[in-house]
């Protein structure tokens, strides 16, 4: 199989009947993206290498039950966001963090089933209201791992001001998540704070 003459759905296809050409195709397709987007979370590269070979051994795995007109690369993103959430409730229970909530009549279960694509989109939302300066702000700090420092020399301002701008970023997303939702607290910290 050639990857630039074959579609993603003829190589989930070939992969579903066990084809290894296909599965290393997928593997070069996606491989390197994984490992950059666990990398941003784990901050670890062996714990992002990990991960990548966890998610491709699920999918070679569960390759029967793969479907031709699977979006793949969802499949798979789903697959490691799923991986990164109990990776860092493990943390946080092996800390203690989370035994505090817990006997606050929390119900772990909300913890373990957040649905990240709703999560997501509630964040993203909140950081498109921020003013343009402080969403610029946290994005670079949250997002694409500046440091204070890194952020006030790019955008020409003391690092005092960054750090006020950031403090206030957190505190309008914070606030206006709702105290009842848990999931989207606890992603919120998880990831962002």
């Amino acid at each position: 199989m050639n990857t630039l003459n074959t579609s993603e759905s003829e190589l989930v296809k070939a992969l579903s009947n066990g084809d290894i050409k296909a599965f290393n195709e997928l593997f070069q397709l996606y491989g390197q993206r994984m490992f950059r987007f666990a990398n941003g979370y784990l901050k670890s590269v062996s714990d992002a290498e990990e991960l990548v070979q966890d998610v491709f051994m699920k999918i070679w795995e569960k390759r029967a039950n793969l479907k031709e007109n699977l979006s793949f690369k969802a499949y798979i993103f789903t697959i490691a966001f799923n991986i990164i959430r109990k990776h860092f409730v493990k943390i946080a229970l092996d800390n203690k963090y989370l035994e505090q909530l817990v006997n606050d009549d929390t119900d772990l279960n909300t913890i373990q089933n957040i649905d990240y694509q709703s999560t997501k989109n509630l964040l993203d939302n909140l950081i498109e209201q921020l003013p343009p300066r402080r969403r610029d702000v946290f994005i670079k700090s949250r997002l694409e791992g500046l440091t204070v420092k890194e952020i006030a020399k790019e955008l020409g301002t003391s690092p005092k001001t960054v750090e006020n701008q950031l403090g206030e970023a957190l505190k309008f997303i914070r606030s206006h998540m709702g105290k009842d939702d848990l999931g989207v607290l606890i992603f919120f910290i998880l990831f962002y704070s």
